[in-house]
């Protein structure tokens, strides 16, 4: 299992990881099928997730998910994990699950590694915490 902080962009679909669904925002239609954002976390991060087609119903906040072969990258200038075509998500539990809401892994800026240019690095964070699901005061 990846740790959601040790999540790095890449084209490939290779992320295996747990985490707990804490908020989910209002379906919108992309290219004529419905997509919906979500915040995800595990003990060690968070992130922005996109939930597509049958995903923005099947999944609600509280909801422990397991995703298979998911895909850490750029939609529409926005840094997201999802599922993919080829990944696979699967519950497997509700509300029990530790989780931490900062770094948020979307927050941060990449740019491709000056050793090696198809990998990232992190160049700087943008924000400690998620500018679309902001923490409660």
């Amino acid at each position: 299992m990846l740790a959601l902080k040790d999540l790095v962009p890449a084209p490939t679909n290779n992320v295996n990881s747990r985490f707990i669904i804490l908020d989910k925002g209002k379906p919108t239609m992309e290219g004529g099928q419905k997509s919906c954002l979500a915040l995800v976390a595990d003990e060690t991060a968070a992130v922005h997730f996109q939930l597509w087609g049958e995903e923005s119903d099947a999944f609600e906040p509280g909801d422990i998910v397991h995703l298979s072969e998911g895909i850490f990258s750029y939609n529409r200038r926005n840094l997201v994990l999802r599922a993919g075509r080829k990944g696979k998500m699967e519950k497997e539990g509700e509300f029990t699950m530790l989780y931490v809401e900062t770094p948020n892994m979307s927050e941060i800026r990449w740019v491709p590694d000056k050793n090696n240019p198809t990998w990232y690095v992190q160049e700087s964070t943008l924000s400690s915490y998620s500018h679309v699901f902001p923490p409660l005061p």
